[in-house]
């Protein structure tokens, strides 16, 4: 079996995968409307060079450079060269504004900048010009120079003027596994994203310790990978790049959420990082689709998920048998091929996976593995892995050389190489997240008999009712959300009487409720439409049904819109924002317990 060489840094292991693949595909885009290859010795030649040219600019070991792009071939080519120049990579969202720039920009430090577009650049430059930070500029794509007084740069030409050997480059990075990689900026929940030192050595760890569970697991192959994770994320900055790296993998660069499922279809991937919500949606598209189409495909479908059921509660009877054979020879085969026909696993992260979901896509035969981390921990602290049982209520155990305990009153802390050196220029919340060495996650949990670690929730959002009673929301927006009826939900009662909610309608679940009672689907008058509002009501009952009385929802408002990045509702990694909704929210809610 295969194992991962322990490399002094990232840019170490880059080159050495380089040498080894030499023509070989590495990172593919579309272009055309064909698949278009960069390999890896390509590859090598332009991260070589375009570190030779940031040096000449001036820059030296340790300065942070910011980085705005896309999912694309040259977002993981210059975070290669920037720090194969002995820099700091400062990853920022496409979709950041002018502020979350700013401040940025103002926290880290930068003094150059890499932007892919001019679009990117029209947001981007107030905040340059407000900071005096970033005054070097570096553009991917054509564009003329985004504001007068600044030093810029066009991409490809840097790279032309400074020719570079590879083997050179690769000598020079002669930095540590404790010297700083980049710069994360949390997405954050709540409050101003705080910057997350992450060193080589922590990344190298994560992954170590993933392609341990591939090799040990599946087998080391030629894996491919297909990116569509903001990879400014450091879920899709490890696992979506480094990751693949590590296993010189192919990676290739999803077209964007819209032509996801077309993409997996035409590039067959053997590994995919997908976040819960994806799955969620994948989930009810399936449903429906299969739904639509009746007949022996819907038989089929009712009669996997039926097995899947009893596999997980006890295993199957031997009248059973027949019926899963025709499934597993039929059926799946099928849904697999939707996923491209090779996969491996799909590692889902990032946020809490309701176990429903996972059992879905289980019981459709698609390997499904929940994973559990944070920025801070690089990101990957464990991940389920067959070998040690599949369970969808749990996370797995830690990966190896990972310590992990549970404090006394059940905060999940880490230990190992994985964990962040602190939060750049913040010492307070270094000092309250770290302490003797020990990560404190702010997630509460528990190991299952196996060895697992189980997630009972996020330690700051459990909410206390007025009876000092704890509700995890997590776990009970994400059974309303299982609903046809609900696309998402977030519910409120710290201090309160009882749990009261917003909730966002499915808006295909709406259209056809519409087409049914003959409603013209104005938003605006189906709020206050009685019928409509019941049947919301009763898909809320569904799920207070297999609640406890404490979580219970016992009233709820819908949401003006659904959350999203652009309302700063979500993250970028479609987490909710709960103190925003509170601002939007707050008030109505608070009204829902007057009367």
């Amino acid at each position: 079996m295969r194992t991962l060489e322990h490399f002094p840094n990232l840019v170490a292991m880059f080159f050495a995968r380089a040498a080894e693949k030499g023509d070989a595909p590495f990172l593919w885009r579309k272009a055309d409307g064909a698949w278009q290859p960069t390999s890896w010795a390509e590859a090598a030649r332009q991260v070589a060079s375009l570190a030779t040219a940031l040096q000449a600019l001036g820059l030296k070991r340790g300065d942070r450079v910011m980085l705005v792009a896309e999912n694309r071939p040259e977002w993981c080519l210059s975070d290669l060269a920037i720090m194969a120049a002995g820099c700091v990579t400062v990853p920022t969202y496409v979709t950041n504004t002018e502020r979350d720039h700013l401040h940025i920009l103002e926290n880290s430090g930068a003094c150059a900048i890499i932007v892919s577009t001019a679009k990117l650049a029209k947001v981007l430059m107030p905040a340059v010009l407000k900071s005096n930070q970033g005054q070097i500029v570096i553009g991917i794509d054509e564009m003329r120079a985004p504001a007068a007084g600044l030093d810029f740069h066009d991409w490809r030409k840097l790279i032309a003027d400074h020719p570079t050997d590879p083997a050179t480059a690769a000598r020079r990075a002669d930095f540590g596994r404790d010297d700083l990689a980049c710069i994360i900026y949390t997405s954050g929940t709540g409050g101003a994203p705080r910057g997350v030192m992450q060193h080589h050595g922590a990344i190298l760890h994560n992954v170590a310790g993933c392609s341990a569970v591939v090799a040990e697991d599946f087998g080391w192959g030629d894996e491919v990978f297909l990116s569509f994770l903001p990879l400014s994320h450091a879920y899709e900055h490890t696992g979506g790049q480094h990751f693949p790296i590590g296993m010189g993998g192919q990676i290739y660069y999803s077209e964007g959420l819209d032509k996801l499922a077309a993409n997996i279809e035409e590039v067959r991937p053997t590994i995919m990082f997908v976040v819960p919500r994806l799955f969620e949606v994948l989930r009810t598209r399936i449903t429906k689709a299969i739904e639509r189409q009746g007949g022996l495909s819907a038989r089929l479908f009712a009669a996997a998920l039926e097995i899947g059921a009893r596999r997980k509660t006890g295993g199957l009877r031997l009248v059973d048998r027949p019926k899963a054979l025709l499934v597993d020879a039929v059926f799946k085969p099928k849904i697999a091929k939707k996923f491209g026909g090779r996969i491996k696993a799909m590692i889902s992260g990032g946020a809490p996976l309701t176990p429903e979901v996972g059992e879905f896509f289980q019981s459709l035969g698609v390997t499904f593995l929940q994973g559990y981390g944070q920025t801070e921990a690089a990101p990957v602290i464990s991940c389920n892995r067959p070998s040690a049982g599949v369970t969808m209520d749990s996370v797995g155990p830690p990966l190896a050389n990972t310590e992990v305990r549970i404090a006394a009153d059940g905060e999940i802390l880490v230990h190992g190489e994985l964990v962040m050196h602190g939060y750049w220029r913040n010492d307070a919340e270094t000092a309250r997240v770290l302490k003797d060495g020990w990560l404190h996650t702010g997630d509460i949990g528990e190991f299952d008999a196996a060895g697992r670690i189980r997630i009972t929730d996020r330690k700051k959002d459990l909410i206390i009712n007025d009876k000092g009673e704890n509700v995890a929301p997590q776990k009970v927006e994400g059974m309303l959300t299982l609903q046809p009826e609900i696309a998402q939900a977030m519910i409120h009662g710290d201090r309160r009487p009882y749990m009261v909610a917003v909730i966002v309608p499915d808006p295909e679940w709406t259209q056809e409720w519409c087409a049914r009672n003959g409603d013209s689907c104005r938003f605006d008058r189906l709020a206050e439409n009685s019928e409509y509002r019941t049947a919301l009501g009763q898909a809320v009952e569904r799920v207070n049904q297999d609640l406890s009385v404490t979580e219970r929802i016992r009233r709820f408002i819908l949401a003006d819109a659904p959350f999203a990045i652009e309302n700063e509702q979500l993250t970028p990694s479609l987490k909710i924002r709960r103190h925003i909704l509170r601002q939007v929210y707050g008030e109505r809610l608070d009204a829902l317990y007057k009367g």
